[in-house]
């Protein structure tokens, strides 16, 4: 369906998009926090590296049913209601982290906050491409990552200046995740449903009310004849089975694989135990707190570039250049860190990693997977692809501590190129390009195929 610059309200959809994206600003926060908070964390919990990797990745193991309930949740009572639960939960688990006695409370509460930080990962995406007309969806989508890179640009800066709070400085890192919570919770009640889940609940006056104020009657004609068109033959109840039914298994093969290699490349390594890379090469504390901020700042710039570019470049090209650039990046990040390099000269490639997925698999893996799923299945089968994504996760941060113990902190970066050269060779063989086509024509490209 073609588009015009006047055919829809560009306003409104961002200022709705950018409500909805609040939730990757939570994910963000909880993300980064944890870097900034475990040098005091170790201390105050005597972690060694079995526990260390097990805190960290006990967020993903929350995501996972986050994710898993978000599924059902968003097909059965709508995208809104899924995110403002999202909200309330993460906003109490910030307090429980704040207020832990002990390191089981801590993780049960972490855990909890991965419920929110799951849900919101998996309904904030879908939901802004289920509004965004083809033309602005890769862009619009990508807003979703924007609002994480600069959740975790904000909580690095916050956590620099509270490391001078003293050894309880981490319950405030973490307590402070509470007002962002709050700001996302207000900011849902104002966002209006999903037109397309309204419409599969045939509820269509209300959805032609909300297409209304996204774009022209020509584009609400049309919009509505796509959705009506790609639901004719789905009118049976959501399900697994048919999740993986024979027609549209293609399309969650390759949403299921791209989830778990944007993981483990390797790079939320880098963003979760900054301090342990740069405690490696002899840096002090207040040098491996400054550097997750450096991080923070290039992974920001550009994330801003894979916006500009999604929609003009593509996807398929930012994630082939952003999986091979990796690979050869952190060949020679290995290398610096066995020869035991100035902390100075790591920084250059540990930020030359981080541009390369800003640009690439952070923000376009999300794109990709809130398009390639077709208009019936698109909830639960993006929960799939999200849960495998966070057990991905999980794995990667919780193995990274005892690999870097027994192989010394260099050694996963090796495994992590082979990793991003074999999702480089699956890009090129299986992911075909979405660009400017809606998501109802998407279901033609990547369904039976």
């Amino acid at each position: 369906m073609a588009t015009t610059k006047t055919e829809f309200n560009s306003s409104y959809i961002i200022g709705i998009s950018f409500i909805s994206a609040l939730g990757g600003y939570l994910f963000g926060f909880d993300f980064a926090v944890i870097s900034g908070a475990l040098p005091f964390l170790r201390t105050e919990f005597m972690l060694n590296a079995w526990w260390e990797g097990f805190l960290t990745g006990s967020l993903a193991l929350g995501c996972i049913v986050g994710c898993l309930a978000a599924g059902k949740i968003a097909d059965r009572y709508g995208r809104k209601p899924g995110l403002a639960i999202a909200a309330f939960v993460f906003a109490v688990s910030s307090i429980g982290m704040a207020f832990s006695g002990n390191l089981s409370i801590f993780v049960a509460m972490r855990f909890a906050a991965g419920i929110g930080v799951g849900m919101a990962s998996m309904l904030s995406p879908m939901y802004i491409a289920e509004v965004s007309p083809a033309k602005v969806r890769g862009r619009n989508v990508a807003i979703n990552q924007l609002t994480i890179v600069i959740g975790i640009l904000v909580t690095n800066l916050v956590n620099y200046k509270l490391a001078d709070f003293g050894s309880d400085a981490w319950r405030w890192m973490f307590g402070l995740g509470v007002v962002p919570s709050i700001l996302f919770l207000v900011g849902v009640i104002w966002l209006p449903e999903s037109p397309r889940w309204l419409m599969q609940k045939g509820k269509n006056e209300q959805a032609k009310k909300i297409l209304n104020k996204i774009g022209s009657p020509e584009f609400v004609k049309n919009t509505v004849g796509d959705i009506e068109k790609s639901m004719a033959d789905h009118t049976g109840k959501q399900s697994y089975a048919a999740v993986f039914a024979k027609g549209v298994r293609p399309a969650v093969l390759v949403g299921i694989t791209l989830a778990v290699f944007q993981q483990l490349c390797g790079i939320n390594v880098v963003f979760n135990y900054t301090s342990t890379i740069f405690e490696s090469v002899g840096a002090s504390l207040d040098r491996q707190l400054f550097e997750t901020v450096a991080i923070g700042l290039v992974n920001l710039i550009f994330t801003i570039f894979a916006m500009w570019q999604v929609d003009k470049l593509g996807r398929r090209p930012l994630m082939l250049i952003g999986s091979i650039g990796l690979s050869v990046t952190y060949i020679i990040l290995a290398y610096l860190l066995q020869s035991g390099a100035a902390a100075g000269i790591v920084s250059i490639f540990v930020l030359l990693s981080i541009s390369m997925y800003a640009s690439s698999l952070a923000p376009v893996t999300w794109v990709l997977i809130s398009e390639i799923f077709p208009n019936h299945i698109r909830g639960l089968a993006s929960s799939v692809a999200i849960v495998s994504l966070w057990g991905a996760y999980f794995i990667l941060v919780f193995t990274f501590p005892i690999l870097a113990e027994k192989l010394g902190t260099y050694g996963p970066f090796y495994l992590y190129a082979g990793i991003c050269f074999l999702g480089f060779l699956f890009v090129l063989k299986k992911v075909k390009e979405t660009k400017g086509k809606t998501l109802e024509e998407l279901e033609n490209t990547f369904v039976g195929h």
